[in-house]
């Protein structure tokens, strides 16, 4: 059996070691919180507002085996062209991957590697709606295996779009 730190590959009876994904650290890499109509928040009688949601995960290789994944959630809450809130949270961790085969890596990254993140990012956004003085907003779950697709088919559009230019 390997050791921690021992080198990755197969075990001493030569079997193929077992793919492992590791937590190293998770942290809030970027926080805003706009509340322009603090006091007056959510009054009774005003209109609810609209809110708008956009999720982003970015991951770079930060070490032979580690990587940094950062789930980035924007959100603006407005009524017309009344804006009500802004949070922007940029919530990072760091990852350590070992046995993983090269075509799975990027796919873990973009979808199980937020999807680890995800619950973390979901209460600092709730804490902070709350802690401005509004209801807390409590994130819908994210499908992070569609997010990955379309973000590949994107990435397909943009190729054939450039070799056809």
């Amino acid at each position: 059996m390997n050791e921690p730190g021992a080198p990755t590959g197969t075990n001493e009876e030569g079997q193929a070691a077992q793919p492992r994904l590791s937590i190293l650290t998770q942290y809030v890499k970027d926080l805003s919180f706009e509340n322009p109509r603090a006091p007056l928040g959510l009054a009774p009688g005003q209109p609810r507002p609209e809110i708008q949601i956009a999720v982003d995960v970015n991951a770079r290789q930060v070490g032979e085996q580690h990587f940094e994944v950062v789930l980035q959630i924007n959100i603006e809450a407005k009524s017309g062209d009344t804006p009500f809130f802004l949070v922007e949270l940029a919530y990072g961790g760091v990852f350590q991957l070992a046995n993983i085969p090269e075509d799975t890596v990027q796919p873990l990254l973009l979808i199980e590697c937020p999807r680890i993140l995800f619950p973390f990012a979901r209460r600092i956004v709730a804490d902070v709606t709350r802690d401005g003085g509004l209801p807390p907003l409590l994130l819908d779950p994210i499908d992070f295996a569609t997010l990955y697709r379309r973000r590949l088919a994107q990435r397909a559009q943009e190729a054939e779009a450039a070799g056809t230019a």
